[in-house]
């Protein structure tokens, strides 16, 4: 699950269970909806009086046009869920994705993190009639809080709704008592994330690379041109999930949110996201454009170009920040293949990547203004598909190491920040895993 960002040092993890949801006991109660005594300050909703709220109180939801969720219990949530979806989304029992995952056996253990574990399983008309036979990827959230299932709620809202060949499509939910779980097509070539970091992984090749890049942004692109844009406030390597075919799709919407409308430029709120792929100025400021978005997405693409992670507090000060390390190397092609992602071994457009590095630069301003809109960069990105100048046949491989923390660059990158280059973030909370 990814993190609150607005402290400026993150909470060290508590080792306690996170516990289950339960309302806190207080001097009030409801009678057929009514208050009938007590302080409202210290009454906690229930999960399903709070997915009302969340269409009261959050004109986002409301925009999609789906009526009000019930605020009576779990059970009625769903109901007015199915209302709204149809057979466009299978709302299933707790006791069938018990049985499609052996109730959820680490045998069929895809990934976990912050937001619980997420097990494969499989799906046929002997489960539902009108399912055809496919296997099935189950999240199961570890939800303690309104936050978690806040974001269980908004995935089922926006994926419910948005349907595109580069967003993974949602098949159904369930909410039973405290459990809530998402059901989503497989995805067989699991994370961009595992695919670029992990060491048991084979090299991704350039041709492959650029594929998931346009891919990911033509996802974006789809989210930004809807009639009310859609911001996805959590683009990074972990959420671009792979088929079989290496076509990209955007997965977790939990974070998603409503763009501005009408006059309004952005919207105001919490910040959330992840350290190192979060906007400048969404840290700052909490105002949320589109452009946050193209932020992320320009830091993704120095991912594919360097192999190295958007943070990594193992490597030397100067090079933790893939942002603030990179920038010196993209306007110059000489320099850039001094970072590039030695698992190419030189098998990369010397074009390209000089396009894609331009590219990235301009997706990662400081100015939110001076970053392209996804349309073009769908467009740019597109254009670079038939090149084959290869470095490695043109004489531009091995390139010499990059410098890591010696005296000079060290002055160089201290330059650039003083005249205002560079986003010197205050420390923020870690990205969470899966």
């Amino acid at each position: 699950m990814s993190k609150d960002l607005s402290k400026d040092k993150p909470k060290e993890k508590s080792k306690a269970k996170p516990k289950p949801w339960r309302p806190f006991t207080t001097n009030c109660c409801t009678v057929d909806n009514q208050l009938v005594l007590g302080n409202l300050s210290r009454c906690r909703p229930t999960r399903a009086e709070f997915s009302r709220r969340i269409v009261d109180q959050f004109p986002s939801f409301r925009r999609l046009s789906f009526s009000d969720l019930s605020s009576s219990s779990s059970t009625r949530v769903t109901e007015d869920l199915a209302h709204n979806f149809g057979s466009g989304l299978h709302n299933f029992q707790l006791s069938e994705l018990r049985a499609i995952t052996q109730n959820f056996s680490s045998n069929f253990l895809l990934g976990e993190g912050g937001f619980g574990t997420v097990h494969k399983g499989f799906v046929d008309e002997n489960l539902r009639p009108e399912l055809k036979a496919q296997p099935v990827a189950v999240k199961l959230l570890d939800i303690a809080g309104l936050q978690g299932h806040r974001e269980w709620l908004a995935e089922v809202i926006f994926l419910g709704q948005l349907r595109h060949p580069h967003l993974v499509k949602l098949i159904g939910y369930c909410s039973e008592d405290e459990e809530r779980l998402l059901v989503y097509e497989f995805m067989p070539r699991g994370s961009l994330e595992n695919h670029l970091f992990k060491r048991i992984s084979v090299s991704m090749p350039w041709s492959t690379r650029l594929k998931i890049a346009i891919g990911a942004a033509k996802g974006l692109a789809f989210l930004h041109g809807a009639d009310t844009p859609v911001i996805y406030r959590d683009f990074k390597t972990s959420n671009v999930l792979l088929d079989s075919d290496f076509n990209a799709k955007l997965s977790d919407f939990g974070l998603a949110k409503m763009g501005p409308e009408g006059s309004e430029t952005h919207v105001t709120t919490r910040v959330m996201g992840t350290y190192g792929y979060a906007a400048p100025e969404y840290v700052n400021t909490g105002h949320l454009t589109t452009r946050s978005d193209v932020y992320s997405f320009g830091v993704v693409l120095l991912e594919l170009l360097t192999g190295r992670r958007s943070m990594e507090k193992s490597r030397p000060k100067v090079e933790q920040n893939l942002v603030d390390f990179a920038k010196p190397y993209l306007t110059s092609s000489r320099r850039l293949r001094c970072i590039m992602d030695p698992k190419l071994g030189g098998q990369y457009s010397i074009k390209g990547a000089r396009e894609i590095a331009a590219l990235a630069l301009k997706c990662v301003s400081p100015n939110p203004k001076d970053r392209p809109r996804m349309p073009a960069v769908v467009q740019i990105l597109e254009s670079l598909q038939n090149l084959r100048d290869m470095a490695i046949t043109n004489g531009q491989w091995p390139a010499a190491a990059a410098p890591r923390s010696g005296r000079n660059n060290v002055r160089g990158m201290r330059r650039d920040v003083r005249a205002g280059n560079y986003w010197k973030p205050s420390p923020l909370a870690p990205s969470r895993k899966g």
